[in-house]
């Protein structure tokens, strides 16, 4: 059972506090720049609230955003009917967001053009039923499912997902659900921690036809256990990005970066870190995934609310386009907007 907790509360990252984060504002880089923001939440649950209107509040901060994804986040699930079915909430919830969007009273981008929901996938065969419910509550705007899979042995770094099975991904059943996927279309996001990347691998080796996103750069660890130990865990996470790139059908989101199980402690400093700061942080690991996949199969993302913790939305692309300066423009153009167009559909 998923935890209604916001993961804030469980060590994953930190709450957004915006008088904090107000105490930072930059004049936008490369302002004219379209961008797609392939993943970002909505939620009201915990004393948090981040709804179309926090979202549309942070993309008239400055950048150019045309379009949004919305990513599963366990938010709005039905409170009755059978258990199977109730993500299907999600995805009406998200619906409901983009056809406020449509009307044009929450600014020029498209929110939640593209939603990607939950389905239980240990349901096997059984998923199939609930991802056509899926079909039809999205109304041609929805693209795939998340199933979560972190797990780690450490308490400290598994936080929220502590209740979560090991192994996931290499489940007999899980797959017969995983296998439901392709033939309706859909991909299939993933968010787990790095030393799980090879499981992912297996996976994805296992169903070439189903496209599959690699979340958050694949959630490398630099607290509990790992802390203290980032030269050697970046090898070894390093390693598994080169390994899993080799599979055609696997895309990455640059982001997630500012949660803190990255080790950084941005959101304890007085002020909030420049986009300069950042950008030197996190170089290492976007560069990395950007040459084992190649621009054409690398996103951008901002990952709000979770990496709102650390830094506002205008800073948060800043720093992801210092980091891209040195690549041509055909390249930025496919890290900030057409990888994530294509691989949504949108």
């Amino acid at each position: 059972m998923a935890s209604s907790l916001p993961a804030s509360k469980s060590g994953l990252y930190a709450d957004p506090r915006e008088d904090w984060l107000g105490q930072r504002k930059e004049e936008i880089l490369d302002p004219a720049r379209p961008i797609v923001d392939p993943h970002h939440h909505l939620w009201d649950r915990g004393g948090q609230r981040y709804l179309i209107e926090e979202l549309a509040a942070d993309i008239a901060s400055g950048h150019n955003i045309v379009a949004t994804v919305y990513v599963e986040a366990r938010s709005m699930y039905r409170a009755g009917g059978p258990e199977e079915m109730r993500p299907v909430g999600e995805v009406e919830f998200a619906g409901g967001a983009a056809a406020m969007s449509a009307s044009g009273g929450y600014g020029k981008a498209a929110i939640c053009a593209g939603i990607v929901g939950h389905a239980n996938l240990l349901l096997g065969d059984a998923a199939r039923a609930v991802l056509e419910a899926e079909i039809a509550a999205g109304n041609g705007r929805f693209r795939g499912i998340r199933h979560s899979s972190p797990w780690d042995a450490d308490p400290d770094v598994a936080g929220m997902y502590a209740l979560r099975p090991k192994g996931l991904l290499l489940d007999p059943t899980f797959r017969k659900g995983f296998a439901c996927l392709a033939p309706l279309g859909l991909s299939f996001d993933s968010w787990l921690f790095h030393p799980q990347i090879g499981e992912l691998a297996d996976l994805a080796r296992a169903f070439p036809d189903t496209k599959i996103v690699l979340d958050h750069c694949g959630g490398p660890i630099g607290v509990g256990s790992y802390a203290s130990r980032r030269e050697e865990i970046f090898k070894g996470w390093k390693a598994s990005i080169q390994d899993i790139a080799k599979c055609p059908n696997v895309v990455v989101k640059l982001g997630g970066l500012a949660m803190r199980l990255l080790g950084y402690d941005f959101h304890e400093r007085p002020l909030p870190p420049s986009s300069e700061d950042l950008a030197a942080a996190w170089r290492p690991y976007v560069e990395t995934c950007i040459e084992a996949f190649g621009p054409d199969r690398a996103m951008f993302e901002s990952n709000f609310p979770p990496d709102k913790g650390q830094c506002s939305y205008q800073v948060i692309f800043n720093a992801f386009k210092r980091i891209a300066a040195p690549y041509s423009e055909a390249e930025k153009t496919a890290l900030f907007s057409k990888t994530a167009t294509d691989v949504y559909k949108l």
